[in-house]
């Protein structure tokens, strides 16, 4: 079972399209957690980000004992050290992730709220953190989710759907690993 995880204000709309996305993905029954606040020593003063790092350590110590893996979403911008920004971040074939919306939206960069563009670009940051939690690497297919997004226009470039190298190499760890 995967656990969904909001933090701070995001929508049920999202947390809903998460939820379908990462069972017809990943083909695990998700369940919706209860939100969970933001841990307050995950904020650095000095970037104003939150500590993707922080918040993980948090969500390992917090998660239930049934849950296979643990994704969090979160409103707030996220880093980590070597990093301006991360849209998120997963322990490769760890067990919790976090993918934050607040980059995702357009209103981050002063254009008007786009609620369709949020919800798909939150689509392919879930299935990318995710696939990282069972083992798949950052793909050079551009227009996979698994391939690596340093800016928004990469991001709105890829597909929601996994290309079928990296279905193959998702079967594979499923059956080597996680079965």
């Amino acid at each position: 079972m995967i656990y969904l995880v909001p933090m701070g204000n995001i929508e049920s709309d999202i947390v809903q399209s998460a939820s379908l996305c990462l069972w017809h993905t990943f083909g695990f029954e998700v369940k919706r957690f209860s939100p969970l606040e933001i841990p307050t020593h995950s904020y650095d003063e000095k970037r104003r980000q939150y500590s993707s790092i922080e918040i993980l350590r948090m969500l390992h110590k917090t998660m239930p004992k049934e849950a296979f893996r643990v994704l969090a979403l979160i409103d707030k911008d996220l880093f980590i050290p070597v990093l301006s920004f991360v849209y998120g971040h997963a322990q490769f074939e760890g067990k919790v992730g976090i993918v934050s919306i607040a980059r995702l939206r357009q209103e981050f960069y002063g254009f008007p709220e786009d609620k369709e563009l949020v919800t798909n670009r939150m689509l392919k940051e879930v299935t990318h953190e995710t696939g990282h939690l069972f083992g798949l690497t950052h793909c050079n297919d551009t227009s996979c989710p698994m391939t690596l997004s340093t800016n928004i226009r990469a991001l709105d470039k890829k597909g929601v759907s996994l290309c079928e190298s990296c279905k193959l190499l998702l079967k594979e760890n499923m059956v080597e690993k996680f079965q």
